[in-house]
């Protein structure tokens, strides 16, 4: 039997060398900060034109390992932000067809753990800003749109009250695809009620330490979304879509 092969495809030289320089940031062995040579200097060292060097600095600018200084053309090493990383997977996650089903599956593992950790490290100013966003969220029980963003927000001051910065990147790109469209369940069923008080007994296990508590209550919160979504005759099988800015 005759076996059949693909034409190999050569990876362009740019790509290359975006990669290389990517690399020796990843390892340490450029510090985010360091200036780089040239794209002369570089094209030297690397063995390829400078047209290749511009394109290789273009895709490490968008990807955030290097930047310019405002008004100056040297160029430094740096640590890509998060909203950058979180742009790209959502996008993957969009052009994957993921739906919301899988991403209601990642939350609940996530968001509990989130709120038992944050039981666990909060401090007096973590519990402040719950409490004002729970404040903020009893004058908005009948705005639909408000009720949506306090909720979202309210997510978000949980995971940074967890001082994990691993689970606060990991839930971006879900919490991006997965909170705005409750929207729509705000907006079909009378919600908001329900939400506070989950969102009230999820505080007060953070404020009292009890990780149990507060992971528990949480789990009962993102149930509460699928049941809300499922009532308001959405279909969780129904691929993500990219959020408006």
């Amino acid at each position: 039997m005759s076996v059949l092969f693909d034409p190999v495809q050569a990876e362009p030289a740019f790509r290359l060398v975006a990669r290389t320089i990517e690399e020796k940031i990843l390892a340490g062995e450029i510090a985010p900060g360091d200036p780089l040579p040239s794209e002369a200097k570089l094209g030297e060292q690397l063995g390829v034109n400078r047209s290749t060097v511009r394109e290789a600095i273009r895709v490490l600018e968008q990807n955030g390992f290097v930047r310019r200084e405002v008004g100056r053309k040297k160029l430094f090493a740096s640590i890509p932000e998060s909203d950058a990383i979180s742009r790209r997977l959502t996008a993957a996650m969009v052009l994957h067809q993921v739906t919301f089903e899988e991403l209601w599956e990642a939350m609940f593992a996530l968001e509990p753990a989130a709120a038992a950790s944050a039981a666990h490290r909060s401090d007096a100013d973590d519990l402040a800003a719950i409490e004002k966003n729970l404040e903020a969220t009893r004058q908005a029980l009948q705005d639909s749109t408000s009720l949506t963003k306090l909720d979202i927000e309210f997510h978000e001051l949980v995971a940074k009250a967890t001082r994990n910065r691993a689970i606060q990147v990991a839930r971006l790109p879900l919490s991006e695809l997965f909170y705005p469209p409750f929207y729509r369940v705000m907006s079909r069923l009378n919600a908001g009620q329900r939400l506070m008080v989950a969102h009230e007994a999820i505080y007060e296990a953070i404020r009292d330490h009890d990780e149990k508590r507060a992971r528990e209550w949480m789990e009962k919160h993102i149930q509460d979304f699928k049941r809300g979504y499922e009532l308001a005759n959405l279909d969780m099988s129904s691929p993500v879509d990219m959020p408006e800015k």
